[in-house]
């Protein structure tokens, strides 16, 4: 029996340029029951939307062993690793398992290990290898010294990169192209951006000679340090070149792709995806998901989604993501919702991300009810709500708009164990500045003041804007001047807005010489206070973080399987997928 939905639809709607969105989408008309409503505003109601799918409910795995001793040491195994992970250290648990006067299994060492390697706990297996370092009955060489400068190099800890090359030296071992790379990654992830470069170019002059992983690295650390020219001369160096030392790689463009995205010439980054074609690099869905991460109109970002099934390649949970973005960014709830649905049918499992970018999509146009069905969704998928989640759903109730309730949830905010941060004040500010509320405006500025919170530079254009309209123009420049005696420097938005309220030639002239404006640039009123970050940087570009330590993979990671290792599950430790 079809399940009741109650829909209630805007005046017009739009179909989205995907056809299989519709197709595989819950919202189609073979799902709508006769039941349908219009109203007159814009909303969409379904009370069976988000429903379980199968996918996403707990299920009992039914294990076999091969024995009832493989049961013990594998039940034993995860014990010790749930343990790590509650505690956050693994010497101490691991000091635990040994059994008087006998050295720990080191199969059991060498599992841990490469469980950690494997997710990425950096962390984890620089402490592991620091502890074996001690340890008599453990023979520690070369292999262990490359997996402990690689941890560190990961975790951006240069100092202790420098102190592990250097014993490695001592010891004989010579340097090489993982060593290296690994120095040079913690130089760039520490912020030390000319060191790694230096370490880069020794390699190129010196040897030993850069591998696709060191390139991959060397352009992801130029352009996170804002070091564009030089990641193009790297690039363009490995394009140009007649026996170049290697071809550019999928990741390398994936990065330059993001690169240009970054420094804003998308004709660039279109370009170069074409180039991959020409070239014979092979497109995924992460070069479509780089396209669509700065396309700004739904229609274009549409578009790319359809053309990569065309290609014949599945969307991931970031393609759904970004495509539910544009829709709700656009004001188009429906086919946010409906991208939404066409994810978890398609089995794609929703990430926290995903669920608040939904989440923004109700909450943009203040449709509560909807907002709430998601944010409920969320703890029921086993994604639960993190500050972001409940600042988006505060900002529902204030487009709405609905300042007692907005008050009654900011409330709930407190009363579940979390602290409201400046984005969550400044929405809530926001909200009385648009009811033109001065009053609980600053009582709500005050209050985050005391808990030691300081306004940034939305909050204090919001107040200078609300008090430029409901007072005077000359409250306006105090705030205005309270910013920057705060040590937050006024953007152009808030210059404008301040150009924006003087009225007399003699407001006008003195806006004028405040900001340093000649021209009167004026732009909405209130600034928008959007808790979404709006960032894909890590869920779009593959970062070239591959694993630079190549364990002797007979030797150790055939001690636990990988069919072994699946079968353990810990709690929140699966790498995000964006």
């Amino acid at each position: 029996m079809p399940q009741t939905m109650m829909i209630f639809l805007k005046p017009f709607i739009s179909a989205p340029s995907s056809s299989s969105l519709w197709s595989k989408s819950n919202i189609g008309e073979s799902s709508l029951d006769t039941n349908v409503k219009i109203c007159k505003r814009a909303e969409v109601v379904c009370q069976g939307m988000l429903a379980p799918r199968k996918f996403l409910q707990k299920r009992r795995k039914v294990e076999v062993f091969k024995s009832a001793e493989d049961e013990a040491d594998q039940k034993n195994w995860r014990k010790m690793m749930n343990e790590i992970e509650e505690t956050g250290s693994a010497v101490s648990v691991l000091r635990s398992q040994r059994d008087k006067n006998k050295a720990l299994p080191k199969d059991l060492v060498l599992g841990s290990l490469v469980r950690f390697k494997q997710l990425k706990k950096w962390d984890l297996v620089s402490e592991i290898l620091e502890w074996l370092r001690t340890q008599h009955w453990w023979d520690f060489n070369e292999m262990d010294f490359l997996m402990l400068i690689t941890a560190y190099g990961k975790q951006g800890d240069f100092g202790k990169a420098e102190r592990i090359l250097g014993h490695m030296n001592k010891k004989g071992y010579t340097a090489n192209v993982i060593s290296h790379t690994a120095l040079m990654e913690a130089y760039g992830k520490g912020g030390q951006y000319g060191k790694a470069e230096a370490v880069f170019r020794r390699m190129q002059t010196s040897g030993p000679e850069p591998s696709a992983i060191t390139y991959q690295i060397i352009l992801k650390i130029f352009v996170e340090g804002d070091k564009f020219a030089e990641a193009q001369e790297v690039f363009e160096a490995l394009m140009d070149m007649d026996a170049p030392p290697l071809k550019p790689d999928q990741k390398m463009f994936h990065m330059m792709i993001y690169m240009y995205k970054k420094a804003g010439k998308y004709e660039k980054a279109r370009h170069l995806f074409s180039l991959m074609a020409e070239r014979g690099i092979p497109q995924n869905t992460v070069t479509y998901n780089s396209l669509m991460s700065f396309e700004t109109n739904y229609k274009e970002v549409a578009n790319i989604y359809d053309q990569m099934q065309r290609a014949g390649l599945r969307p991931d949970v970031v393609s759904y993501a970004l495509l539910i973005s544009a829709y709700g960014k656009a004001r188009r709830e429906e086919e946010a919702l409906a991208v939404f649905e066409e994810m978890l049918d398609a089995g794609v499992r929703p990430t926290q991300k995903s669920y608040n970018i939904l989440l923004d999509a109700f909450a943009i146009s203040g449709m509560v009810e909807q907002a709430r069905t998601v944010f409920k969704s969320m703890r029921r998928d086993r994604c639960s709500p993190d500050l972001c989640s409940y600042t988006t759903m505060l900002s529902a109730y204030i487009n709405a708009p609905d300042m007692e309730g907005a008050e009654k949830f900011f409330r709930r905010i407190k009363q579940d164990g979390l602290e409201p941060n400046v984005v969550t004040y400044g929405t809530l500010i926001k909200g009385y500045a648009k009811t033109n509320d001065l009053e609980k405006m600053m009582e709500k500025y005050d209050e985050m003041r005391v808990h030691g919170i300081k306004a940034n530079q939305t909050i204090f254009t919001t107040i200078m804007d609300a008090y430029g309209r409901n007072k005077d123009f000359g409250s306006a420049v105090a705030w205005f001047n309270e910013m920057a005696s705060s040590g937050v420097s006024p953007d152009q938005k808030a210059k404008n807005i301040l150009l924006s309220l003087a009225k007399t030639s003699e407001e006008q002239m003195e806006a004028k010489q405040i900001t340093g404006c000649t021209d009167e640039l004026i732009v909405d009123r209130i600034p928008d206070n959007n808790n979404d970050e709006d960032d894909y940087d890590d869920d779009v570009v593959e970062s070239g973080d591959d694993e630079d330590y190549d364990d002797d993979t007979d030797a150790k990671e055939s001690i636990l399987s990988g069919e072994k290792l699946d079968q353990l599950i810990i709690s929140g430790s699966a790498a995000s997928q964006t």
